[in-house]
């Protein structure tokens, strides 16, 4: 008998042996990781909402995980949590796109000013590419512009001594302005502004785009960290809205995510010290039964953020940490094993800051 290219593939190639026979909460499709992270590493994290769990993660698990702009330190937890110090790694809000993580870094280095700098609206001043960092908005333009000017410090401190950079891509869908193409978190009018269609535009990002904004986006940070490694996501949180009036808000997520899986696959086959991680298929994958997502059906829940975490700590740290139940055990797991409590905390993540659920707030 003839052999064949599958006869000798790992079980991992195979979806009876990889999925439909293990446990769901076992089902692991990180295969190798490219590179890995050491206790000492900085990780800094930036992107969708669903980025927020990395860095608890990293907590729980012992490891470093890069806070650029601290609270102050006489500011209680909570009170810092609101002011959205302490949910990335800097005081960034959600980046959903591709294009906005590039805008980001430019600003940061005087690289680009949008002449859409500021929003104005009864004496409150908004940032237009944070509109909910501050609550209630900042008091004054000079108020705004000595905290822009410290989070733009605090980026380019990140920027030239991260380690890891792990940045969640969440939508292709963006709003922009039509005089220099800055892109915004949320369209102008939501939550602050006010939506102009002379001067604002609607843009569904392309495969091709968001492949040329990540490569870009590489290529600048290397200029100034020659050594930072990459770790790209894609949020398996479908949309609350879509702007395309003549889509199902589904048929919208599926492309937009789709666009965003593809690119994120391109540009890390394409470059070295990239990587992709699958929390996406963790979350979507259907194998748990459809427990990973809350009663909504878009929030994720603890035990589907666990299971990513726990791929994730697994692949990138080399950290064992208990399956659940239903589960069956590791064999002799390996010295430094954690413990499933450390991933309890987990739970706590479902308060997450979501910029774009002001799209559809009831």
């Amino acid at each position: 008998m003839s052999g064949n290219p599958y006869q000798n593939l790992p079980d991992h190639a195979f979806w009876r042996r990889a999925v439909a026979q293990v446990a769901p909460g076992a089902v692991d499709p990180a295969v190798q990781a490219p590179f890995m992270i050491a206790p000492g590493d900085a990780v800094f994290t930036a992107g969708s909402c669903f980025a927020q769990h990395i860095g608890p993660m990293l907590r729980a698990i012992q490891f470093n995980f890069l806070v650029a702009e601290a609270a102050h330190p006489l500011a209680s937890a909570a009170l810092a949590h609101s002011f959205n110090y302490d949910v990335f790694s800097a005081r960034t809000g959600n980046i959903y796109t591709a294009r906005q993580l590039l805008q980001l870094f430019r600003r940061a280095y005087g690289n680009f000013s949008p002449a859409e700098d500021v929003w104005e609206t009864d004496g409150q001043f908004i940032d237009p590419f944070r509109p909910q960092i501050q609550p209630g908005g900042f008091l004054s333009r000079r108020e705004f512009e000595i905290d822009r000017a410290r989070h733009f410090a605090a980026l380019r401190r990140a920027f030239e001594t991260l380690d890891v950079l792990v940045f969640t891509l969440g939508l292709t869908e963006a709003w922009r302005s039509r005089a220099d193409g800055a892109v915004f978190p949320l369209c102008p009018g939501v939550a602050g502004g006010t939506f102009d269609a002379a001067r604002h535009e609607f843009h569904n990002f392309t495969v091709a785009e968001v492949v040329e904004d990540l490569s870009c986006f590489i290529d600048e940070l290397r200029g100034v960290n020659h050594g930072c490694r990459v770790i790209l996501t894609v949020s398996p949180v479908p949309l609350v809205a879509t702007a395309r009036a003549d889509t199902h808000v589904l048929a919208a997520t599926i492309y937009s995510k789709s666009v965003l899986r593809v690119a994120a696959e391109m540009v890390a086959q394409g470059r070295p010290g990239v990587a992709y991680f699958p929390s996406y298929e963790i979350i979507t994958g259907r194998f748990d039964g459809g427990s990973y997502f809350a009663g909504d059906r878009r929030s994720v829940t603890g035990v589907g953020v666990a299971h990513v975490m726990r791929v994730f700590a697994r692949c990138y740290a080399n950290i064992v940490v208990a399956p659940p139940p239903e589960a069956p055990p590791p064999e002799a797991p390996p010295p430094g094993t954690r413990s499933e409590v450390y991933m309890h905390q987990m739970e706590d993540l479902m308060r997450v800051h979501c910029d774009e659920v002001a799209l559809d707030p009831g």
